[in-house]
């Protein structure tokens, strides 16, 4: 895959061996074949390049957020999504945060193991790191063992966020850390359009080719749906440039990105994807012959309870009104 030129828009050799995992999901909703999903890391986690920009883009944002918390977090569980990026800026000396042991977990047994080998070559062993194969819907962490859990651009494949986010709050040690960035739901707003004008076209209707994904308005709830306190949410677009709609593609299944619907019907017709690369380009192309694809990324930031965190004072508690307050700085002014 040639190099992709990167832009952040401010509100941005083994072989592969096939494993089955079993999971005992109680999901009623099962929107995303998380089977499948497996797969597709399997294959990303050999093809995905050591600095892909965006996914160190993306992490080094989302952990540039400890370097605003005083407190330290000696124990980090790191959870899918882009695993190296995140464990090799949180196992450097000096480690961010002052994480001490990192538990490094994933679905797929092939990332976990390109993890390892990438930790075991670069010899630093300033950090304790342990290597897990589980499903993020289904976290195997003790209750109240982990100071800091990541998630970085893997969340939003799980059936049940919400519950994923409650067993990551259960997992966190009082006054825990959570960090995590999903993919919102403006990503790849080109190539949705384009293949849904293609399909319309070839085929004379729509079937879902790209997963749907949350809005920013929905993370504030997430948040404090799953119990978190002092919650934060901001946003990020990066737009990131091709050579084609089909390097595009490329690019996806390197980082493991591409569609796993349960319902989605597999068979893509190729003048259906011809049809659709046309239109992108067409439609999205730059003067300089690149074709364009955002990436939006949604950031969120949330604690387990503490008694030493700063609570809102109780409803109908405030000693004077707002009335009196604008009445007062307006006879100053």
């Amino acid at each position: 895959m040639r190099a992709v030129s990167l832009w952040r828009k401010q509100p941005l050799p083994l072989a592969c061996r096939s494993r089955t995992f079993v999971s005992d999901s109680t999901s009623k909703v099962q929107i995303f074949d998380r089977q499948r999903k497996r797969a597709q890391r399997d294959r990303a986690a050999w093809s995905t390049p050591l600095h892909d920009p965006l996914l160190h883009s993306v992490s080094q944002n989302l952990l540039d957020r400890l370097q605003d918390c005083k407190k330290t977090f000696p124990t980090a569980l790191c959870l899918g999504g882009s695993l190296q990026s995140i464990s090799r800026s949180l196992s450097a000396p000096p480690a961010n945060g002052g994480v001490e042991k990192l538990i490094v977990m994933d679905a797929s047994y092939d990332m976990i193991q390109a993890c390892r080998n990438s930790h075991r070559d670069s010899s630093n062993d300033a950090v304790q790191t342990e290597f897990l194969v589980a499903d993020e819907e289904f976290l195997p962490i003790k209750e109240s063992s982990v100071d800091l859990v990541v998630s970085c651009l893997g969340l939003h494949w799980t059936n049940d966020l919400p519950g994923a986010m409650i067993q990551s709050r259960l997992a966190l040690k009082p006054d825990g850390l959570f960090l995590a960035a999903i993919l919102g739901g403006e990503t790849l707003k080109e190539l949705r359009i384009a293949c849904t004008l293609a399909q319309m076209e070839r085929e004379g209707g729509i079937s879902p080719r790209i997963s749907p994904l949350a809005q920013v308005r929905d993370a504030g709830n997430l948040l404090t749906r799953a119990g978190f306190t002092l919650p934060g949410v901001d946003v990020d677009e990066y737009i990131v440039k091709y050579e084609s709609a089909l390097e595009l593609i490329e690019h996806l299944r390197a980082m493991g990105e591409t569609n796993a619907l349960s319902q989605m019907n597999n068979i893509l017709k190729r003048d259906t994807a011809l049809a659709t690369a046309a239109i992108y380009d067409s439609m999205f192309s730059s003067e300089d012959g690149t074709v364009p694809a955002t990436f939006q990324v949604i950031y969120m930031t949330g604690w387990r309870e503490h008694p030493s965190q700063q609570k809102a004072k109780r409803r109908g508690s405030a000693t004077i009104s707002f009335n009196d307050i604008q009445k007062q700085f307006g006879s100053q002014s």
